[in-house]
């Protein structure tokens, strides 16, 4: 057994101590589940992110009511303090083994491993099919709790067999365990599918089917607002706005290479006129088509071309999420076609645009990662190690010069060249993977892209695409959970509504509205004759920023109350003053309302 495998990590946070950590208490959860279920069949128990899983088959369907028996037993397991013991094995021993205990599964992923060397990790009275990654023993693992169960097909294929996935979580101490687990009770209070329906924002459709997106007004504004915002910011940057269609003839595909390597995530053919179209899963061989359209000079590059396209990927139900993961979405795209000579700046102006985007959306917290390719396997990239090495350092140069940390991920860059990945950390602490500024060597060669230098020949350009929402709706998504549904005032699709106390009032009100919205403001009368109390409730639940509240002294003073969405009141503002402090509130795009 490679010493490796077993984790002595001088950090217990470090990634490889959490990944063995909640990799070995995966293991001791599928012995407790074995123990209490016979007949259980087991699969994978991978670590991920801030936690893990284990898939199972089994007759017992897994309720929430069966997590604390399920963890009872887990604690009897860790308190034996049994060593992790890897065993290198044969193809035939291994096969031998899960044989005898008829586990098929195991034997499955066998034939997928048998000509690599296959390890067996034994704990107590339990082996797995592992490839290690283990704390000494069980005894570091004391601090987890298992979270929901949902179902999963093996092998993410929906032709076959129907699983029960368990996720659960583990950390090293048990504050770390119950901050987690505070931090998702909040996440639950924030859940934008719970959030965006109940603020009148979107909806799924059964009769349109799952994972399509309808955009009803209130969030329809929003989305327009950003949409606008990004489009104006990205032509002041010399971005040209392109648009494309949504289906294409099938050879585009096959040229782009999609048909080969990403079929499985496109929606079928559609038969035009005796020949085959598909939607688009990406917009970036349209983009090529455009450049292709002329030929180029070196004086006309770099070429930005922009587009919120919408595409279409055929995503199996059981990952479909909201507005996170979707069938039908529009991306932020952009492709930038230049010369070598203009990649660092190129990248420079990509980076300054993504943190404008954090920093306008109130996001301040942040991590980078730069993936490049791993020299050793040269043939597992496209391009030419030069290009490699010139575009990876201009990733690196931008970083470094801008002071902004990153980590260095060697042999994770796609095989068609490097990238960075920007991450922005919401209000409770998530990641949620965001801009990408991403080389391609390998489209410019499938599409046989030029242009012409100054030295009167033919030479390739260079491609980077870059998003900086990534979808517009995993982006809106990810802004109602930050904000928990109370969005800044530039943001929110309703800014201001107005309240009046009796009849008497609405002739004022409605000048009053009419004010706010000549000064560019978005406005909601309530004018129905019910209690004020009942109307601030009503209209707190909708999370609007701004109360105006009419009644008759106000009418008398020719001034307004104004409540705020936490509760603060200010009584005896004249209207131009209420205007002007909305206005510079939502022109400044402030996160957080300024009142004195």
């Amino acid at each position: 057994m490679p010493a490796a495998d077993i984790v002595r990590a001088a950090d217990p946070n470090s990634q490889e101590a959490l990944d063995a950590l909640r990799h070995s208490c995966a293991h001791v959860m599928a012995q407790a589940v074995q123990e209490l279920f016979p007949g259980t069949k087991i699969t994978i128990g991978p670590a991920i992110e801030n936690g893990f899983y284990y898939d199972f088959d089994s007759e017992h369907r897994f309720t929430e009511e069966d997590f604390k028996a399920i963890e009872r037993k887990m604690l009897q397991i860790v308190e034996g303090n049994h060593e992790f013991v890897g065993k290198e094995v044969t193809y035939e021993e291994s096969k031998k083994y899960w044989t005898e205990r008829g586990e098929p599964y195991k034997l499955e992923l066998l034939e997928q491993f048998k000509d690599q060397t296959l390890t067996h990790y034994t704990h107590s009275t339990f082996t797995d099919l592992c490839r290690g990654g283990h704390t000494p023993s069980t005894k570091q693992i004391r601090h987890f709790k298992l979270l929901t169960v949902a179902g999963a097909y093996w092998r993410g294929d929906e032709k076959r067999q129907m699983l029960q996935r368990i996720y659960a979580t583990a950390w090293p101490t048990k504050d770390q365990l119950q901050q987690h687990l505070k931090m998702l009770e909040e996440a639950k209070k924030r859940d934008h599918r719970k959030i965006g329906p109940a603020l009148d924002l979107f909806s799924i459709q059964d009769l349109a089917g799952p994972g399509l997106i309808f955009w009803h007004p209130k969030g329809g504004r929003m989305r327009l607002i950003m949409e606008d915002w990004l489009r104006n910011e990205a032509l002041k940057r010399g971005y040209d706005m392109v648009y494309t269609p949504h289906i294409a003839n099938i050879n585009l595909w096959h040229t782009s290479g999609h048909t080969s390597f990403y079929k499985d995530n496109m929606f079928g053919e559609i038969e035009v006129e005796k020949a085959d179209y598909m939607l688009k899963p990406m917009n970036c061989p349209f983009h090529i088509l455009i450049y292709k359209s002329a030929l180029r000079s070196y004086k006309t590059l770099p070429l930005r071309f922009a587009e919120l396209g919408t595409v279409y990927r055929y995503e199996r139900s059981g990952v479909l999420h909201g507005l996170m993961r979707v069938r039908g979405f529009t991306q932020d795209d952009a492709h930038i076609f230049c010369t070598p000579d203009q990649i660092e700046s190129e990248v420079e102006g990509c980076v300054d645009f993504a943190m404008e985007v954090f920093k306008t959306y109130g996001f301040t917290k942040y991590a980078m990662e730069v993936s490049t390719w791993d020299p050793e396997k040269r043939s597992d990239y496209a391009g030419e190690a030069d290009e490699w090495e010139r575009a990876t350092n201009a990733l690196i140069s931008v970083l470094t010069k801008r002071g902004l940390p990153f980590k260095l991920c060697k042999g994770e860059a796609a095989f068609y060249g490097p990238k960075i990945d920007m991450k922005l950390i919401d209000a409770i602490g998530r990641p949620w993977q965001l801009s990408t500024v991403q080389f391609d060597f390998n489209l410019p060669k499938k599409f046989d892209m030029e242009f012409v230098g100054s030295d009167g020949n033919r030479h390739r350009p260079l491609m980077v695409h870059r998003a900086l929402y990534g979808s517009v709706e995993r982006f809106f998504g990810i802004l109602v959970e930050h904000y928990a549904g109370n969005f800044p005032l530039w943001l929110a699709p309703v800014q201001v509504k107005i309240l009046t106390l009796t009849e008497e009032q609405d002739a004022a009100a409605e000048a009053l509205r009419k004010t706010l919205e000549a000064a560019g403001l978005r406005v909601e009368l309530d004018l129905r004759r019910e209690r004020i109390g009942h109307k601030i409730r009503e209209t707190t639940l909708e999370k609007v920023p701004y109360m105006v509240i009419l009644g008759p002294k106000d009418v008398e003073t020719a001034t307004v109350s104004v409540r705020l969405r936490d509760g603060r009141q200010f009584n005896g503002l004249k209207p131009d003053d209420l205007v002007k402090k909305l206005t510079d509130e939502a022109a400044t795009k402030q996160t957080t309302p300024v009142w004195e």
